[in-house]
């Protein structure tokens, strides 16, 4: 069954709901418009799931592999790397299912899964920026103390908080995603599941559901933001107070990597939200591709900013490309 039909097919007036003897189905979709050449759009979209999954599994190994880098740095880097290697096989599955073999259908259970494991890794993904942001400011700021700070015990009561903190946002949003009725439209507008996209399909009050969504997202991201950017301001405070303007430089370059990651998350997640809040005259198309480029920017340039500009990793990575090269 095409898009088109899908979207333009009427449906009785059917209030669905999880009570129903037969499981609920959604529909996902494309690329609104460019059915035609849908199949083609996709091949840079597997690029970049290529450069994503391959270049976030490279800096996990070497990580995982090089003593020298079993730092809290690095530890922190390969939990990025995790998060965004799970962030982009959250969507793969339905993405290349829509765009290769038309496989819309998706039951309302898997969908919630989903849209669960999508929400909160990109949750964590900003509870570690802040993170590393703490990392970069008692670098800077406290570099005295700050073996006795990032213990490997200390990093792991971190990873587990920002997991921690992640269900008890998310949790709620499932259960009472759960409990709504749904009508005659079952077609979602992504290749994903996304909450404002299937909470909108409901036909009963779903106000519950938007207060939690937005109580997660500014108890997560909204929180993360402001303290990023307050460390960053405590950060330039003190690197200005040094007198040397060769360590200056040298302090500023060790933060390079790190506000470059800050950069490509935010700033996709801000620009799409302006796109869905006043971009109304734009596109179908425009929203869908650009919702499916934002969960790939940071997979995929993170993996490159690091090799690129942290002198540790890119050496790392050289020396394992070598030495699987005299291997072969």
């Amino acid at each position: 069954m095409t898009e088109t039909s899908l979207s333009s097919q009427s449906f009785p007036m059917l209030v669905l709901n999880n009570s129903n003897a037969q499981p609920l189905i959604f529909f996902l979709t494309g690329i609104p418009g460019l059915k035609a050449t849908q199949y083609w759009i996709s091949i840079p979209f597997c690029l970049l799931y290529v450069v994503a999954l391959s270049g976030n599994s490279m800096i996990l190994f070497v990580v995982l592999c090089e003593q020298s880098l079993h730092k809290p740095m690095y530890c922190f880097l390969s939990m990025l790397s995790v998060t965004d290697l799970s962030l982009s096989l959250c969507t793969l599955s339905t993405t290349f299912g829509v765009f290769w073999f038309e496989a819309q259908e998706i039951s309302l259970n898997t969908c919630i899964a989903q849209m669960f494991f999508l929400h909160g890794f990109t949750f964590i993904e900003s509870g570690v920026l802040l993170a590393m942001a703490f990392d970069r400011f008692v670098t800077i700021c406290d570099p005295l103390r700050y073996t006795t700070i990032f213990t490997n015990a200390r990093i792991a009561k971190i990873g587990i908080s920002m997991l921690i903190r992640n269900v008890a946002v998310r949790l709620p949003v499932v259960v009472f995603v759960k409990r709504l009725s749904f009508c005659s439209s079952m077609v979602l507008s992504h290749s994903y599941c996304y909450h404002v996209d299937l909470i909108q399909l409901s036909c009963t009050d779903n106000r519950i559901n938007s207060i939690l969504g937005l109580f997660a997202l500014f108890s997560t991201t909204g929180f993360d933001c402001p303290c990023i950017l307050l460390s960053y301001i405590l950060i330039i405070r003190s690197v200005l107070s040094i007198a040397s303007s060769e360590e200056r430089q040298k302090a500023f370059n060790t933060c390079t990597s790190h506000i470059s990651a800050v950069a490509i998350f935010y700033i996709p997640l801000i620009s799409l939200s302006l796109v869905h809040h006043y971009g109304h005259s734009a596109p179908p198309f425009v929203h869908t591709i650009m919702a499916n480029v934002f969960l790939l920017i940071p997979p995929v340039l993170n993996p490159i900013i690091y090799s690129v500009k942290t002198k540790q990793i890119r050496k790392a990575v050289i020396k394992v490309l070598i030495q699987k090269q005299f291997q072969i």
